[in-house]
Order: C-alpha cells, then sequence, then structure tokens
C-alpha cells in the first residue's frame, strides 16, 4: 500500500515552505533600511496558506476513493503600508523586521519541528 506524503503532510509542508520565503522577504526589507523610497514587503501567509487548504480539500466520489488537486501555491508578495514613511520614503522600521524576523524563524522551527515529528511517526510504523 503506497502512502501519499501530501496527504500525510497536509498543509505542513507548504507552511514550511512560506515560512523560508518570508524569511527571503523579510532579509530584503533588512538590506533596504537604508534605501531612499523603498518600500516594505511582506507575503500574505494566510491567504497563500487557505488557497493550500483549499488544493488539499478532499472530493469524494465514493468512500473508498479520494482525489487531490496537486499544484504548487505561491504566497502574494504585498507592500506593507500601516508604516510612516521616514523623510526619504523609506517605509522599513528595523525593530518591526526584527520582530517579524524573530517570529517568522520560531514558527519556521515549529513547522519544522512539526514535521520531523510525522517523520518519526512513519519510521516507527514502519520498524515497529
Amino acid at each position: 500500500m503506497a502512502i501519499s506524503f501530501d496527504n500525510y503532510l497536509g498543509l505542513h509542508q507548504q507552511a514550511l515552505e512560506f515560512r523560508s520565503q518570508r524569511a527571503e522577504v523579510i532579509a530584503g526589507n533588512l538590506a533596504n533600511v537604508d534605501t531612499p523610497g523603498y518600500t516594505a514587503k511582506d507575503l500574505d501567509f494566510s491567504k497563500a496558506l487557505e488557497q493550500a487548504r483549499e488544493q488539499l480539500s478532499l472530493a469524494k466520489g465514493n468512500e473508498l476513493h479520494i482525489q487531490q488537486v496537486n499544484s504548487p501555491v505561491a504566497p502574494e508578495v504585498v507592500e506593507r503600508t500601516e508604516t510612516q514613511p521616514s523623510a526619504d520614503g523609506n517605509t522599513v522600521e528595523l525593530s518591526k523586521e526584527q520582530a517579524a524576523w524573530a517570529e517568522n524563524r520560531a514558527q519556521w522551527e515549529a513547522s519544522f519541528t512539526f514535521l520531523n515529528q510525522k517523520f518519526r511517526g512513519l519510521e516507527q510504523a514502519i520498524n515497529g
């Protein structure tokens, strides 16, 4: 009997990928903290996760059959507008970016730990 890792791992695999992509966006913001006119960016994580959840919803034609659509979901990069721009038009706030980095890192670690536990459970099932 074959196992579908997409079904077994669920959203957690994509959540880890989204968190990695968000880290890149936040790093870009930090790199441009002194760039005149630069607008801070972020990923619309909740929207991307909702799209991934919709794709993982299972459509059953028969109780014994499960059908799943597997197409990658790319999170949308959006500009942050809730901040007051500096005199040069830059909207990156160092403290907010550092806090976002730390929060994203903690959430990435949590997703990674969860996936590790899923694979350990599979290993235990295989080895007994």
